[in-house]
């Protein structure tokens, strides 16, 4: 395993913890989704154009669908939400916002 990608499924881990309420006991489960979302983001194309969008609709009152959205990208529920109700069906364009709010918080 390398070290840049043990250091993303380190911080990975560690936010899931952390958005799950930083209960103590969990760290394997934690571990394993991390690994899971990190392996399957570097899995994706790099760029919107070197893939075709998935064309199906998202419910934004989805529950599960906002909740993913949130444990994919890394952003909060409401934040999630927000995306969904703004940007409406566009799968493409609601992931790219969501990692764009994301990297802007970082920066």
């Amino acid at each position: 395993m390398d070290d840049d990608r043990t250091e993303k499924i380190r911080q990975r881990a560690y936010e899931i913890f952390q958005r799950e309420g930083g209960i103590l006991g969990n760290h394997e489960r934690h571990w394993h989704q991390a690994e899971l979302e990190i392996d399957r983001e570097a899995a994706l194309p790099l760029t919107a154009g070197d893939a075709l969008p998935e064309t199906r609709e998202v419910d934004g009152a989805d529950v599960l669908t906002v909740e993913a959205l949130a444990m994919r990208t890394g952003i909060s529920g409401d934040e999630a939400q927000e995306l969904l109700d703004r940007l409406g069906n566009d799968r493409a364009a609601i992931e790219q916002a969501a990692r764009n709010l994301k990297a802007k918080r970082r920066s």
